[in-house]
């Protein structure tokens, strides 16, 4: 079980993610030791939304090809309407998301992007929250809708906005220090 000082976490990501829920858990975990890799499909930048039009852009560390999933203890799927509604049409994200559900590493989706875990086929039987416009989604999907500001669910974390982040990011830290988990995937 690492510490969060000790782990490796991956954040990913396109463009048109919430600013806010990729930023402020970026920043977050690296001010608590974490080494965070930001990965794409396209190396350079990807462009942010903020406050209904384009926000800051953020650096990518490496592409979804180079992503190998045993070298990181945790994912993080930022939200955004753009950003997972373009990812859970990338064949190699979703095999990365189930890669990591699989191995029973720690994922944490926020506001929308519990979309990616829907596609991923990894919501049946699972309590989760999301952003309300996609809760009837998950319901679809099997999953079990609760309004809180987290859910945990055998390592697998949602939240419904970037006003749940800083609870966000205290459950990733906790679930990490867990270890990994096992799980029906």
């Amino acid at each position: 079980m690492p510490s969060i000082g000790e782990s490796r976490i991956l954040i990913m990501a396109t463009h048109g993610f919430e600013q806010s829920e990729l930023v402020k858990p970026l920043e977050q975990l690296r001010a608590k030791g974490a080494t965070v890799d930001v990965a794409a499909p396209e190396p350079g930048q990807i462009k942010s939304w903020k406050d209904k039009n384009w926000g800051a852009p953020v650096d990518v560390n490496l592409t979804l090809d180079d992503v190998e999933v045993g070298d990181y203890h945790a994912l993080v799927l930022p939200g955004g309407v753009m950003n997972p509604d373009k990812l859970r049409i990338n064949d190699k994200a979703l095999a990365i998301i189930k890669a990591f559900i699989q191995s029973g590493k720690v994922v944490a989706a926020i506001c929308h992007g519990p979309w990616l875990l829907i596609e991923a086929g990894v919501i049946a039987g699972r309590e989760v929250t999301s952003y309300i416009a996609i809760r009837t989604d998950v319901i679809n999907a099997g999953g079990r809708w609760v309004d809180k500001q987290v859910v945990a669910d055998e390592g697998i974390i949602t939240s419904r906005h970037p006003g749940d982040i800083d609870a966000f990011v205290a459950k990733i830290i906790e679930e990490v220090e867990e270890g990994e988990h096992r799980r029906a995937a």
